[in-house]
């Protein structure tokens, strides 16, 4: 694959990210110009484009830098992924379960893609017995792999709390004899807690997701409870206690909510959970084909202003110790990053991430539930639908044209499959909103990683 580096500003500082390598350069005004023709042009031409703001000497010197550069592999890097293709085709063993051990859901959340809970279906909790058969499901298809991961999902999971804790037992139960270490975690509307399920959840959950939008008023005005009324002062606390506890004994969590058009504003959203002592935050922009709080074209903008005001004050909590935080999208790593093939099929749904329903249904992921052209079987069939299983591994980064000549490809993978398919019908074919924010969310990303690096003196960012 051709060497391909892309070009950007954060505030005043310019910077330079290898797209095949990942390198990092903080560059001069002088070097940035240069490599906007830099590989296109001729040394002579791209004096004569630039001689009237720089000296024809300097211009000159910065070619044979990046050129040192380039003969070093820091730029401008060929990749050749035949093999990493070649292993994307091989088949792969299961490492982690959705298990949707609720279709139902005491929250009516307006933008809920699962249909306020049960997927277009019925309302239904999972019964032990399919929860057993899945973990043997995970089990008998995770080959040599030793940890395995148990994701618990719903609607609402906490609705099937006893569900729950027979699947950890039994699941531990297993461990030594199967040679497996399971890891759990849930993600929860946390409107369904007590003392017992707030220990419980701590003590037995290596993740913690827990979900609220923001301020109250934007909070309340979607997440609401059957009979319409907000679910804001409920969560809150709750949330409350368990980060209290997960800070103590530092554990995983992190909060995650959703913005929609109605709150464009959402950096406050975040500074507000930010001071409400919650570290570890992640503010979505909201999916869907349908409805009224769908971001559109016009909001791109204003969006974009608003990650910059996250990464602005990100910088300042960090530097000041006030109430500071982590906001997951700006979490790119650019020296330890994932290996080539997360780096070209993403989060694996249908590979090596199934979601399992209520019935014991299998489907790539918990967003393609309902959706039955994507059926992969049952767990009490103990097999899989190889049909599906093809469809899924031909949708890396390398098998969306859009993606093809993208500077962000192996930093986004082509998007989400999921989302992909229900914005266009085609699981090739990218969600061009969410490519555009997520574009704009990596370069802040990359800048903050690497100022991060400068600090800690790691020689992976090269200047």
């Amino acid at each position: 694959m051709k060497g391909q580096v892309h070009r950007f500003e954060v505030w005043d500082t310019k910077m330079v990210f290898d797209v095949n390598s990942g390198s990092v350069f903080e560059v001069d005004d002088l070097v940035y110009d240069v490599l906007e023709f830099y590989g296109e042009k001729k040394p002579q031409e791209i004096v004569y484009r630039l001689k009237d703001k720089y000296e024809e000497s300097d211009i000159i010197e910065a070619i044979k830098e990046l050129d040192e550069l380039k003969a070093r592999g820091f730029l401008f890097v060929e990749a050749d992924l035949t093999r990493a293709l070649e292993g994307l085709r091989q088949k792969k063993n299961v490492k982690a379960l959705c298990l949707n051990v609720a279709h139902d859901c005491n929250l009516r959340c307006k933008y809920c893609f699962a249909s306020k809970g049960h997927y277009n279906g019925e309302r239904r909790l999972m019964d032990k017995k399919v929860a057993q058969s899945a973990v043997d499901f995970l089990i008998e298809h995770s080959g040599n792999l030793k940890n395995l991961e148990v994701d618990f999902f719903g609607g609402e999971p906490l609705m099937a709390f006893d569900t729950i804790k027979y699947v950890i037992s039994y699941a531990r139960s297993l461990e030594d004899r199967c040679g497996k270490r399971f890891h759990f975690t849930v993600t929860t509307n946390c409107t369904i807690l007590n003392d017992e399920i707030i220990d419980y959840l701590h003590e037995n959950m290596d993740n913690i997701v827990m979900s609220l939008d923001g301020r109250k008023r934007v909070n309340d005005a979607i997440r609401v409870k059957a009979d319409g009324s907000g679910s804001y002062d409920q969560v809150v606390e709750n949330i409350k206690r368990i980060v209290k506890l997960r800070k103590r004994d530092g554990k995983d969590y992190y909060v995650r909510g959703t913005f929609t058009r109605h709150n464009l504003d959402f950096a406050e959203d975040v500074f507000h959970l930010a001071d409400l002592g919650f570290g570890e935050i992640s503010i979505e922009p909201v999916v869907g084909s349908e409805g009224d709080h769908l971001i559109g074209y016009g909001d791109l903008e204003t969006i974009y202003q608003q990650y910059d005001r996250i990464a602005r004050e990100y910088i300042y909590r960090k530097n000041s110790g006030r109430n500071p935080f982590r906001f997951y999208h700006f979490n790119v790593d650019i020296y330890n990053g994932p290996c080539i093939y997360k780096r070209l099929s993403a989060c694996g749904a249908g590979r090596d991430y199934l979601a399992v329903t209520p019935e014991g249904d299998i489907y790539p992921c918990h967003q393609f539930i309902g959706y039955r052209e994507f059926y992969m079987g049952n767990v009490f069939e103990k097999k899989l639908n190889a049909e599906v299983i093809d469809k899924l591994n031909n949708t890396h980064v390398l098998a969306k044209s859009e993606c093809e000549s993208c500077w962000a490809r192996f930093l986004c993978s082509g998007g989400c499959s999921a989302n992909n398919y229900q914005i266009n019908g085609d699981l090739n074919v990218p969600y061009d909103i969410a490519c555009r924010l997520q574009k704009k969310r990596i370069e802040y990303a990359i800048y903050l990683s690497a100022k991060t690096g400068k600090e800690r003196g790691s020689e992976a960012l090269r200047c």
